[in-house]
């Protein structure tokens, strides 16, 4: 289900009254979001993902200009049914979280603390990075596979990034893996991403 997120990092959707999730929601409200990522080469099984629990409610007429924008600036092709009669927006309201951050890495985040929790520094800057790095230096990324993780590749893509790390899709000889690489410390700028990247490379040089 596409979805954006609002100010307090509530799913949005917009979703058409014909749908049945649409009737199951207004039957029963109570409802979850699975999110994984956008790329699963490898095991999933080592991979992050996060179910939030929660309940959708129909966002009120004060508050749809808003989520509409919102919306609209994360999926652009919904403009053109946005306004159709039968489409609406629903918010999930979280009541609980479960994530899982690979093999052995799990756990319960209760509403509180994901209301609380600080947006990722690099999450507006990300979009740009992986350009940036899959354009210009997939040599690198191939060193820092090799470097840490043990892996040779011949292909590499930077698939995501954020104030700990990053991860890699790799083309092998023995198929396509994907590798998580952190970076020596918590990185909250582009500028500082960059600086570790540069001085990974080049210890992974020496």
């Amino acid at each position: 289900m596409p979805f954006a997120l609002d100010l307090a990092g509530r799913p949005l959707f917009l979703i058409s009254n014909m749908a049945m999730h649409t009737q199951n929601l207004k039957s029963d409200p109570r409802c979850s979001l699975f999110i994984g990522p956008a790329n699963s080469d490898g095991d999933p099984l080592g991979t992050a993902r996060a179910t939030l629990v929660g309940v959708a409610e129909s966002v009120s007429a004060s508050d749809s200009a808003s989520i509409r924008e919102i919306y609209l600036a994360r999926h652009g092709n919904s403009r053109y049914w946005v306004d159709f009669a039968d489409f609406s927006f629903f918010r999930l309201q979280p009541v609980d979280l479960y994530y899982v951050g690979g093999f052995g890495v799990m756990g319960w985040v209760g509403a509180r603390d994901y209301e609380d929790a600080a947006p990722d520094p690099l999450a507006q800057a990300a979009a740009g990075i992986l350009t940036h790095m899959n354009a210009d230096h997939v040599d690198s990324m191939i060193l820092l596979a090799r470097f840490h993780a043990g892996l040779e590749a011949t292909e590499a893509t930077m698939t995501s990034v954020d104030r700990l790390g990053f991860t890699l899709r790799l083309k092998t000889h023995e198929g396509m893996k994907a590798v998580r690489i952190n970076f020596p410390q918590e990185i909250d700028t582009p500028m500082k991403t960059r600086t570790a990247l540069v001085e990974m490379v080049r210890k992974a040089r020496q």
